[in-house]
């Protein structure tokens, strides 16, 4: 962290490490690299704006789950957009009621796009979400007891193996009755998570308005400035990371003839 914040404060042409290049060194490691080239039209920024909105959104109602540090539409990674939530504290474990609002959470962007755009517009970039959505409902009710037709039993997977290409070998670890009652309480956890995100971005439909404009103007938005948004406040940002620093750029001292007309220096050095 510290060394990529120290790299971030020599392209920016400063003389010692910030409060913000610590920030964007996190933002990096945890997120991803910022694509700004990357080409993306207005529908699908507004798309992805919204989408990102329900999900700070329902994370910002439910009562049980981190608090929302950083939600933005500047694609990272192979992602178009990302909200992030840093827990306040170490945990060890997780309870039934943060699960459950976890999976409102992960549900809230692609039920944001159906309610703006409509069914029929929406798009494959909820793909992931559905996934860990109902990775984390499968281990709930076949790891961690949290279904009442399963009860406290651990239950594996049926796997196939294919050796060598041709031949299947299955591994049978729970009957065909089992697993179809596992599928349907899969499905009911992830289906309660989509209703509830359903009601709270219905609910709160003007304020899903507001964040989104809000990152379509900002692109970036923290915490604190979604609350202020929500609260009816306006945005105030200071741009001395993108203004170049006054003064020399380089620690150390300016070499030449110091007389009344100007002097022209060589290029100086790009950091590594």
């Amino acid at each position: 962290l510290v060394n990529e914040a120290a790299l971030l404060a020599a392209r920016r042409g400063r003389r010692l490490v910030t409060m913000q290049e610590f920030e964007d060194a996190k933002d990096k490691i945890l997120m991803g690299v910022e694509r700004k080239t990357m080409a993306m039209t207005i529908e699908e920024k507004s798309l992805t704006a919204y989408h990102e909105g329900g999900h700070a959104l329902v994370a910002l109602t439910v009562p049980h789950t981190d608090p929302v540090h950083k939600a933005t539409i500047i694609p990272r990674g192979r992602a178009l957009g990302m909200v992030m939530q840093l827990p306040e504290r170490d945990k060890l474990s997780f309870s039934y009621r943060q699960m459950m609002s976890r999976l409102a959470v992960m549900m809230g962007g692609r039920v944001a796009e159906e309610l703006i755009f409509g069914k029929d517009a929406i798009t494959s970039g909820a793909s992931s979400d559905i996934e860990q959505a109902t990775r984390l409902a499968r281990a709930m009710v076949t790891r961690w007891g949290f279904s009442d037709e399963l009860g406290t039993v651990a239950y594996g997977e049926n796997q196939e193996e294919v050796f060598l290409g041709h031949s299947v070998s299955r591994t049978q670890n729970v009957s065909e009755a089992t697993a179809q009652t596992i599928d349907k309480e899969v499905r009911r956890l992830v289906e309660w998570g989509n209703s509830e995100a359903t009601r709270i971005l219905t609910e709160r439909r003007a304020d899903l308005e507001v964040l989104a404009q809000g990152l379509l103007e900002f692109e970036t938005l923290s915490g604190e400035e979604i609350k202020t948004l929500l609260e009816g406040g306006s945005i105030k940002r200071d741009d001395a990371v993108t203004r170049p620093p006054a003064g020399p750029s380089s620690a150390l001292p300016t070499i030449g003839k110091k007389s009344g007309g100007t002097t022209s220096t060589g290029p100086e050095p790009s950091p590594a």
